[in-house]
């Protein structure tokens, strides 16, 4: 993020940024983009790098969207999510058809407030819900935690919310309904999905097309007792991703971590597009040898760096920067007057106590606080006040006159 600048929906993309599919363009692909944008907030003006561009306003609207169509605005009737479906459907029908392609397809469900079709409302209400451990208002969830965390629970994004009383007028329904609609939302999604890959089985497109399916975010239902994503428990920063495609085995399981900063260079690799040696550098890399269960060349990431920061009008949520392990967990809550979290991933997979304040887990607190700032330094991602020497711990240092 420190990197491409985006922080927020509001901010545009710098000028001169290059998007991937600029280089799938260059080695004879031709690219479409069908969808949510929310780059530059209600910007729906076709961007660089796509043959054909349809997309809406900001959020846009579960019902009725007017789409801007390659620059020429049009009003449709129906349900988004059918809509944009029908939109890629026609184009990939029409498509040049001695090109390779891009489709990029990015919907509006699930996005609250959730809003299924008619067709499948009241679909799943009254269905029993497994209600997260880490929901109930209990000492047990929350006394290792930092304050904001259970006071979040009665602000915007927080299951009391609900209950207490609109504060900020936010239409939320009590949380059985906000699950169920989630549901149904979902389903109609699903069947949309269907219909893709319906057609590429059926049009035989499908022998030779990786197909990524992915949220742009994880989300938490009740889980902390929060229905949102912007901070760094497991349930917001894991992202559900699914593939399919040639070389990939059905049940192929990836367990390496892998991030949406690697969506890109994996689907350059797997169109054999060669970037110009004077190209900007790309945060991630190719995961396509552990989707096909190929050796790899050199050894995978042993850490992620997780980074959010704070929005006026989300106020409930601070500058949260993390440090993830395969085992462990270091959040840092910018701006606070409170702790910050440490988790054992192993043996707290809930992420319900946090040892930030336990003897024996302090040299790996520490250490991770440490190697955190360390990278983000490194990176370009801090802003620091002053040089720190090498050597001194950053939870030591001093602010000097």
């Amino acid at each position: 993020m420190h990197h491409h600048q985006v922080v927020d929906n509001q901010r545009p993309v710098p000028k001169g940024t290059k998007f991937f599919p600029q280089y799938l363009q260059d080695c004879g692909y031709e690219t479409v983009f069908i969808g949510k944008w929310h780059m530059g907030h209600d910007n729906d003006e076709p961007r660089p790098g796509f043959d054909h561009w349809v997309s809406f306003k900001g959020q846009g609207t579960y019902f009725d969207p007017e789409l801007n169509i390659n620059g020429e605005r049009k009003s449709f009737e129906g349900y988004n999510a059918d809509i944009l479906t029908d939109q890629s459907l026609d184009w990939l029908e029409t498509r040049k058809k001695e090109k390779p392609f891009l489709l990029y397809l990015s919907y509006k469900a699930v996005h609250f407030p959730f809003t299924p079709a008619p067709r499948h409302s009241k679909r799943y209400e009254g269905q029993p819900i497994p209600y997260p451990a880490t929901m109930a208002n209990t000492e047990e969830n929350y006394a290792t935690q930092p304050r904001w965390v259970e006071e979040r629970r009665y602000g915007i994004h927080g299951i009391d919310h609900m209950q207490t009383g609109a504060l900020d007028h936010d239409p939320v329904p009590d949380f059985d309904e906000l699950y169920w609609n989630f549901c149904e939302t979902i389903h109609g999604l699903d069947e949309n999905l269907g219909r893709i890959l319906n057609y590429l089985d059926q049009s035989g497109l499908a022998q030779n097309t990786l197909v990524v399916y992915m949220g742009d975010n994880g989300f938490a239902l009740g889980e902390h007792g929060f229905y949102d994503k912007r901070d760094a428990f497991e349930e917001s920063i894991r992202v559900p991703m699914l593939a399919r495609g040639p070389g990939i085995k059905p049940g192929t399981t990836i367990k390496e971590m892998v991030q949406n900063i690697d969506i890109a260079p994996t689907l350059l690799h797997a169109a054999q597009a060669e970037l110009p040696a004077d190209s900007p550098k790309m945060d991630g890399r190719t995961f396509l040898p552990l989707l096909r269960g190929e050796k790899l060349n050199k050894p995978w990431r042993d850490f992620i760096l997780y980074e959010y920061h704070w929005e006026w009008n989300f106020p409930a949520q601070p500058t949260t920067l993390a440090i993830r392990t395969d085992r462990w967990k270091y959040a840092y809550y910018h701006g606070h007057w409170d702790i910050d979290s440490l988790h054992d991933l192993e043996t707290d997979p809930d992420e319900r106590h946090n040892l930030i304040k336990v003897p024996a887990f302090q040299e790996k607190a520490s250490q991770l606080r440490e190697k955190l700032f360390h990278e983000f330094e490194k990176s370009g991602g801090l802003h620091l006040p002053i040089r720190v020497p090498a050597g001194e711990p950053y939870h030591d240092r001093k602010q000097k006159n």
